[in-house]
């Protein structure tokens, strides 16, 4: 009779097996949610410009009495400042870096402010900022706060029915970015903020008894520098001074059109050593012709890949050699 009983006891075993499946379920605590909250993820801070960077740099390595913050107080900048070497200066020479360059760049802005002031002509180079979305640091739009539950209300007060002609529940929402810009205007925002550091160094210049400016522009400061005198016409600036001018990536006008159009006293300085840079120029000195510019003059150098050093130095004193002959005291 063993074997029955064996079996007897597996048939109960079986039937017991669902009971004690949902005693255990019952037993198991559920899982916590993790409560709900408002809070929004906090972005990413913008970086600052590369410009920003540099100027900050350069305020730490240079004396403070070059340095001039200038501007208002929503774009400040870092110009350099440095006085000339005479009782009776000439006038001041402002300088436009290229893009990516600083106001004190090794290649021509730092080495020629320095010289200036020898010949008798106040310099100041000033910060460019950065290409790309001048709302790019702008803080995003602050949201709502939500209210708060009342401490004092009654909390064994039954709530409230609603009103029939309540409007529903409206669902929180996001905070609103900044607007993206079209490209034409993100370029208008870029050419604005440009012009008003020119403003801002032409003004500071002038409160420094400069009897004659010159704006000098780099690479794109060039660009920078003749289209800022081709729509502002300040007639206190009388002379230009153009560097390997280029135009930024996606702007106009040419500068062909841009530089003989101005009939101010130029100097037009470019290497001759590249086949497109002397197509270039000679499309500036034709219709610098075309037009009955005869202030506008050109100077063709020869680069030295090997000595950059001479290089740098045959360049400042070519502009040095322009600024006695072209501009009268």
């Amino acid at each position: 009779m063993p074997r029955p009983r064996r079996s007897t006891r597996a048939l109960l075993l079986l039937a017991l097996l669902p009971w004690l499946g949902n005693a255990l379920a019952d037993a198991t605590p559920p899982a916590e949610t993790p409560p709900a909250t408002d809070e929004v993820p906090s972005e990413r801070p913008t970086l600052p410009e590369r410009s920003q960077l540099d100027a900050t740099a350069l305020s730490e390595q240079l004396p403070a009495a070059q340095q001039q913050q200038l501007g208002p107080d929503s774009d400040r900048f870092l110009a350099l400042w440095r006085a000339a070497n005479t009782p009776s200066p000439k006038g001041a020479v402002v300088i436009l870096p290229a893009a990516g360059q600083s106001a004190d760049d090794p290649r021509l802005a730092g080495p020629l402010r320095a010289s200036l002031p020898d010949i008798g002509w106040h310099s100041l180079s000033l910060t460019l900022p950065d290409p790309g979305d001048p709302l790019q640091a702008l803080p995003p739009a602050e949201t709502a706060p939500t209210p708060e539950a009342d401490p004092a209300a009654d909390p064994s007060a039954p709530p409230a029915e609603p009103s029939e002609t309540a409007a529903p529940p409206k669902a929180a929402e996001p905070a609103a970015a900044n607007p993206a810009l079209s490209p034409e205007a993100q370029q208008q925002a870029q050419a604005e903020r440009i012009f008003a550091r020119i403003d801002a160094a032409l003004a500071f210049a002038q409160s420094q008894q400069a009897s004659r400016l010159v704006l000098l522009g780099d690479g794109s400061g060039a660009y920078w520098a003749g289209r800022y005198l081709s729509e502002r016409k300040p007639e206190t600036v009388q002379h230009l001074i153009v560097v390997e001018p280029t135009v930024p990536l996606g702007f106009a006008p040419p500068l062909d059109e841009l530089l003989p159009a101005l009939k101010l006293g130029t100097g037009d300085f470019y290497y001759k050593d590249q086949a497109v840079d002397r197509t270039q120029a000679l499309l500036r000195k034709q219709a610098a012709k075309r037009l009955g510019h005869t202030t506008y003059t050109q100077i063709a150098m020869k680069a030295l890949p090997g000595n950059q050093a001479v290089e740098r130095e045959q360049l400042q004193r070519r502009i040095r050699g322009w600024l006695e002959k072209n501009v009268q005291k």
